[in-house]
């Protein structure tokens, strides 16, 4: 049986391993920190890395849900804001200058990526539904002619990856809207709408995320997007 003074000193372990991962972003904003899965990795109970976690979002850099439960802060969101902002109207303007160079095989394969992410709503995974979710858009976005805008879409996608794990860890509801929305996408561009029409839907189907974080973080703020 393990010792108060033994247990506080694992507790420390488990403060400092954590806090560590956190700075140098292997645990990004919104990743779920899950007590048994981090025990384990250290070799102790769940005890000590409970009361870790208890001292980390004492200090705001962990937060806690009911039903959900530890999860790596949102310290500054606004970074991520202005990402989703900027990345909404870059890669709905480069899915609709890609549209008419994407073949039958094309429409296929993402159809066949997004069959997969509404598999993985039933147990889901907010990572591996993102990861998903960026093959996806990249097939509807990557045969756009403009190499600059690419060059931007890919940036600001990047960019995400290192601001937070994902969106969908903070509102998983999105998700199954998400799919929707992805098919809805792909059915404009196989019946050859106008490419206006294709680059909105893209465009509000990636302010439609922010605006679903935003509802969940700061209720007391009006959506982040306007529906132009």
């Amino acid at each position: 049986m393990s010792t108060p003074d033994a247990t506080l000193s694992k507790s420390r372990q488990a403060y400092h391993w954590i806090k560590e991962r956190i700075a140098r972003q292997e645990f990004t904003p919104g990743y779920r920190l899950v007590l048994g899965s981090i025990a384990g990795d250290l070799d102790m109970s769940v005890v000590p890395v409970r009361e870790a976690i208890r001292q980390l979002e004492a200090e705001g850099l962990v937060t806690f849900e009911r039903n959900v439960g530890a999860r790596v802060s949102m310290v500054d969101d606004s970074q991520y804001r202005f990402s989703m902002q900027s990345l909404s109207i870059l890669e709905g303007a480069a899915t609709a200058l890609s549209a008419r160079s994407l073949t039958v095989d094309d429409v296929r394969r993402a159809r066949a990526v997004n069959e997969l992410m509404v598999e993985t709503l039933q147990h889901f995974d907010p990572r591996a539904f993102t990861a998903l979710n960026q093959e996806f858009h990249a097939i509807l976005f990557e045969k756009c002619a403009n190499p600059r805008m690419l060059e931007l879409v890919r940036a600001e996608w990047a960019r995400l990856g290192h601001l937070r794990d994902s969106t969908f860890s903070f509102v998983p509801g999105r998700a199954a809207e998400s799919v929707r929305e992805h098919e809805n996408i792909l059915v404009l561009i196989e019946t050859g709408a106008p490419l206006a029409e294709i680059e909105k839907t893209a465009r509000r189907h990636r302010s439609a995320t922010l605006d679903a974080y935003l509802i969940h973080e700061h209720p007391d703020e009006s959506l982040g997007l306007p529906a132009f």
